[in-house]
């Protein structure tokens, strides 16, 4: 059914007074999932090209006990984690945390961070990604590679790393 709508704008004090209907919705189940092997799934919920590459919203899926990146850095967007559910051990840039429900990471530019499911019981956080440049290239060119049973060398990790603005960094407990 096509719903015709008018619009009035008030109060915005330009001679520029529009509106528009260009909203986008992404009903349940209706976004994208990638395998990240058999102990993690993302969702790209608003990815960097639904969203003009304002932010990528994205939903991951951890099974118990399984790893997820180590740590890294990107120099040209932020990251923030927001959990939904279970327990992530975040890397913060100065420790390796436990993060619940509701607890709440921002990672600007250059910071250092990671994250993984230490626990016994599943977990599930958001991850949002500013600008939005597109991520969801990097979680489907892992997913690929998870379902193809490839092996990486190292060089061909740094390689695929470094297309995404994600770079490796060694941490060390001094």
């Amino acid at each position: 059914m096509l719903v015709r709508m008018s619009f009035l704008v008030h109060g915005k004090g330009t001679d520029d007074q529009r509106a528009e209907a260009n909203a986008a919705l992404v009903a349940a189940g209706d976004a994208e999932t990638q395998r990240m092997g058999p102990h993690a799934l993302v969702t790209l919920v608003a990815p960097g090209s639904l969203t003009a590459g304002r932010f990528g919203l994205f939903r991951y899926d951890m099974e118990p006990r399984s790893r997820g990146a180590g740590p890294h850095i990107h120099t040209g967007f932020s990251e923030s984690f927001y959990v939904l559910s279970g327990t992530v051990t975040v890397l913060d840039g100065t420790a390796w945390v436990e993060a619940g429900l509701g607890d709440f990471l921002h990672v600007p530019e250059y910071g250092v961070h990671g994250f993984r499911n230490d626990a016994d019981e599943p977990a599930s956080f958001l991850i949002l990604f500013a600008p939005g440049r597109p991520r969801e290239e990097f979680f489907r060119e892992l997913a690929e590679i998870a379902a193809s049973g490839r092996e990486l060398t190292p060089e061909e990790w740094i390689g695929l790393y470094r297309r995404h603005d994600q770079f490796m960094v060694e941490v060390t407990d001094d």
